[in-house]
């Protein structure tokens, strides 16, 4: 029985054991992407590489058989660099978006994809939760929004941009009128206190997610009800004020408090803030420039000066956003600064770094060619885009909606969330653009399979989906076309994807390390 020490801890395994297995049985985790237990090993990733120190050997450890003596590191500042030229080599070719444009471009980074097919599964409940993960206001900004999100929706290359403003208006809408709108879960109460100045969007925003955080909020607006420019500055017949009100009246029914026509500077100091308050959000509005001893930060002609990323002012405890920090910015953008706040500050409460909002990898293939536009609309409803019968005031009906919905191209990817590709590069920092190829390959989108989707281009060549069809037996199953760099997995014959994958079609969408394997209604 074989001896050795993985990260300096002994190990003793049975003969023929691998590195992977080996560390895995001591608790050490190695990434792999083409292993796959109980099916032959295959060696094609390289991202289970580690190191034998005595050799000096870089080895594939999924395949590499423990011997007697061996000293392994498996985490090592080399062994990082080696995974990530091997993710560098596999982005090189990778052809897919991990997010679609029309989220890419929205400012509050919705995930406007899964609203879509929620909608256009009729399954409402879920579609209001997906708007609200990121949007506080929805139903406000379906009426306010001059829609980024459509100007960068890749349907219009084909005829017209989906209605998502329409669209998550409808959601938003649907869900006020019942007799319970949707409340999302709040964790227990923290004990921490956080005064929000100015109730405008960024200070709901932000009052909407921190006070799920377990934090209480207190609002305080010098106007005699909370809203801001959306109140104040906005016409009656385009933003309803019973619109307005339901969506406060939300943030008010999870707990925040606010307190109206108080001035901050008349009727209460910045300095009895900061004794009562353990974080200030200074979300006012647009505000004429201040001196610094207003607010006892740092600002200047252009407003408050914060980090970019965790809207934090030179003061720790202060965080600020919207028309006071980027002035003319849109509302949708305020809105956005709201969570970006309460993510920070929940961080900063809890006694963690403030790293703000996660930014995953996203892969993107830029500007399509016109035939890549037809891959993408295979199996999509290709009817004009829908008007609301009673004009764009008064919204889509939901059967309307649901037809607006089903003209969606889907150019995001359906596992983008599941995506191991994605996973290993935000780990080890890989780059698609280390290796410089030239062009890159053609998107494509195959179909032929009553329920899964197949889009090569996001293939990694592992060879899972090929093992899986030759162990079940299937009549055809997958196949590898070509050799070397230009391999690629195919159905053989050229049949249909539906004659590959007969009878493991789930195991096949369930075991894919990318999205090149999805279903269809994911």
């Amino acid at each position: 029985m074989p001896q050795l020490k993985i990260n300096g801890r002994n190990v003793v395994v049975e003969r023929g054991t691998t590195l992977l297995d080996a560390a895995r049985s001591i608790g050490i985790d190695i990434p792999t992407m083409c292993y796959l237990k109980g099916y032959a090993l295959f060696t094609s990733c390289m991202i289970c590489v580690v190191k034998e120190q005595t050799s000096g050997r870089f080895l594939p450890s999924c395949s590499a058989p423990a011997a007697d003596g061996m000293i392994v590191e498996t985490d090592s500042e080399e062994v990082h660099h080696q995974r990530k030229n091997a993710l560098d080599l596999l982005l090189s070719e990778h052809v897919g978006d991990c997010e679609a444009p029309c989220r890419i471009t929205c400012p509050a980074h919705m995930n406007i994809p899964l609203m879509i097919r929620q909608i256009a599964a009729g399954k409402m409940k879920e579609a209001i939760e997906t708007v609200k993960e990121d949007i506080a206001l929805p139903a406000v900004l379906g009426r306010i929004c001059p829609e980024p999100c459509e100007k960068a929706c890749r349907r219009s290359r084909y005829d017209a941009s989906l209605a998502i403003c329409l669209l998550k208006r409808f959601a938003a809408d649907e869900d006020l009128s019942e007799k319970s709108p949707y409340m999302p879960v709040c964790r227990k109460a923290s004990g921490k206190k956080v005064a929000i100045v100015g109730a405008g969007p960024a200070g709901l925003s932000a009052a909407y997610y921190l006070v799920q955080t377990g934090h209480a909020c207190t609002i305080l607006d010098d106007h005699p009800e909370p809203g801001g420019q959306l109140r104040y500055g906005v016409p009656e017949n385009i933003l309803p004020r019973a619109v307005l009100d339901k969506e406060i009246d939300v943030i008010r029914k999870l707990g925040a408090m606010f307190r109206v026509k108080c001035r901050v500077g008349n009727d209460v100091s910045m300095d009895q803030l900061k004794k009562e308050y353990d974080a200030i959000i200074l979300s006012p509005g647009k505000t004429e420039p201040q001196p610094d001893s207003l607010w006892g930060i740092d600002s200047d002609a252009h407003g408050i000066k914060v980090d970019p990323h965790l809207l934090r002012t030179s003061d720790e405890k202060i965080f600020a956003g919207g028309e006071a920090v980027h002035p003319g910015h849109l509302a949708v953008r305020a809105v956005a600064h709201g969570k970006t706040m309460a993510v920070s500050i929940d961080q900063y409460l809890g006694g963690q770094k403030v790293t703000g909002l996660v930014r995953r990898f996203e892969s993107r293939m830029g500007k399509l060619q016109e035939a890549e536009i037809y891959e993408l609309m295979k199996d999509v409803d290709v009817s004009a885009g829908i008007e609301p019968a009673g004009g764009a005031l008064a919204g889509f009906s939901a059967e309307e909606a649901i037809r607006e919905s089903k003209r969606c191209m889907h150019c995001d990817c359906r596992k983008a969330e599941a995506c191991k590709l994605r996973d290993f590069t935000d780990r080890y920092a890989a780059s698609q653009k280390h290796f410089n190829v030239e062009g890159r390959k053609s998107f494509q989108r195959i179909t032929t399979h009553t329920s899964v989707i197949f889009e090569p281009g996001k293939c990694i060549k592992c060879g899972i989906c090929v093992r899986i069809t030759e162990h079940a037996h299937e009549k055809l199953g997958l196949a590898f076309k070509g050799r070397g760099f230009e391999s690629v997995v195919d159905i053989p014959f050229n049949e249909p994807l539906g004659a590959g994958l007969q009878s493991t079609a789930e195991e096949c969408v369930k075991q894919c390390p990318t999205g090149a394997l999805a279903f269809k209604n994911a």
